[in-house]
């Protein structure tokens, strides 16, 4: 949530960021400003009302004093008029801040300065590239076929058993599934992050402090008897233990890691893209997430970067990073990097990772707060958090990538995990 602050003093800097990310209700921000403003002219008339009150009810004790009863009563009965009054101003403050919070709410976070504008995918700078192009033989098939070939995979039975979106790994693609969480979570801690073990299920408050509620509640599976939200990633729960928190400077940065299932319900999405492991309703990813000092998080971004470069390195697949552009963003993301790789059967880039700044945007939210030691005051904090990695596309790109005449060779950092070198 962006501070009001930010809006009252740079305005036209506001609408300007809003507009590279094509937010089309700019009308929102003069809202804000003119709800803020009867809110607080109506704060001052119930402090001076209260100041009031206090000053005639400090005079009723000295008019009795003095003998002065019919002063005294008639004190009295202008402190009820004025506690009338008062209960007044206060239910139209109340009123006023939740409606000041509720369009406040409807505004996304702004994109950094360094975010190309653009409208859609197709408007998005492509960082830097990596990795190799394999060179598959004519009769190469889609991970889907080849699933069926090697029985590693049956989307049919996951039809049966839920609905599409929802396939059923069996014998060696079971076992490349974990070698390829228990490999990533290892990454994870080697490089300094604590594995957190989540609920799969949260409340209302937890959707709405990371930005998923009210922006994205139609994308969640609700769980309507008892107002849950299933995770559409780990990055919601691990990110609200936070919610409410004032942490230390010293305690900075907080790194968390988390195996999680994931669930999206994908409205709206049909047609080729949604192929075999393409887009899922339900699929398994480990995420990261960083609590960071303002002044070291985009540093700390750079370095989120990095390590998932180096995963889909160790995983010998093609890669490449994208920069989004402010079209195509979250909304409430500051800068995010995705990292797609390429599946050669398909001949697609498919997207495993997104990672992102938020600065303050869900700390505001959360009111997750740091104390600053020079002065003693509380400031917001900032959250980032990436996929390291998103399992489907993984497997799709490994599975096609690297199918030869003696079946599909498994990369040789995930050998030791699976206790196989090809699938046949």
């Amino acid at each position: 949530m962006l501070t009001l602050n930010l809006l009252k003093e740079r305005k036209e800097y506001v609408l300007e960021r809003l507009q590279v990310k094509n937010f089309k209700q700019l009308e929102l921000v003069d809202q804000v400003l003119e709800l803020d403003a009867k809110r607080r002219q109506t704060q001052q008339e119930f402090d001076a009302t209260q100041a009031e009150m206090n000053r005639i009810s400090k005079q009723i004790g000295q008019l009795i004093k003095e003998g002065k009863n019919e002063e005294a009563q008639q004190a009295r009965q202008q402190t009820a008029q004025l506690k009338e009054g008062l209960k007044i101003l206060s239910d139209k403050l109340a009123g006023l801040e939740k409606e000041l919070e509720s369009v406040l709410v409807l505004l996304p976070n702004l994109p950094h300065p360094s975010v190309p504008a653009g409208t859609s995918a197709d408007d998005n700078v492509v960082v830097r590239t990596g990795g190799s192009m394999p060179q598959l033989p004519e009769n190469a098939l889609p991970h889907w076929d080849l699933a069926k070939k090697y029985q590693i995979i049956d989307f049919e039975l996951g039809v049966k058993l839920t609905g599409a979106g929802f396939p059923v790994y069996l014998g060696k693609g079971s076992k490349l599934q974990r070698a390829l969480i228990n490999f990533f979570l290892d990454e994870a801690q080697k490089a300094g992050y604590t594995e957190v073990m989540p609920p799969l299920m949260v409340n209302e408050d937890s959707g709405f402090g990371t930005g998923q509620l009210p922006d994205k509640e139609g994308q969640m599976y609700h769980v309507t008897a008892d107002n849950y939200y299933l995770i559409p990633t780990a990055e919601v729960p691990v990110t609200n233990i936070y919610r409410d928190v004032i942490l230390e400077a010293d305690e900075l940065p907080i790194k968390n890691t988390a195996y999680t299932p994931c669930f999206r319900r994908e409205a709206g999405s049909y047609g080729k893209d949604v192929r075999g492991l393409n887009r899922l309703h339900q699929f398994d990813k480990v995420e990261i997430v960083q609590i960071q000092h303002p002044d070291r998080s985009y540093e700390a971004l750079d370095e989120m970067v990095a390590y998932v470069e180096s995963l889909v390195q160790k995983l010998e697949l093609p890669y490449r990073i994208v920069k989004l552009c402010g079209g195509d963003m979250s909304f409430s993301s500051a800068l995010t990097y995705d990292f797609e790789v390429y599946a050669a059967a398909q001949q697609k880039w498919l997207e495993v990772s997104s990672v992102s700044n938020f600065e303050t945007f869900q700390a505001n939210r959360m009111k997750l707060r740091f104390r600053d030691p020079a002065d003693k005051k509380t400031r917001l904090a900032h959250t980032l958090n990436g996929s390291a990695l998103a399992l489907p596309r993984i497997v799709a790109a490994l599975l096609e990538n690297n199918q030869t005449p003696q079946g599909i060779k498994i990369p040789n950092v995930l050998v030791p995990y699976c206790g196989f070198e090809y699938i046949k």
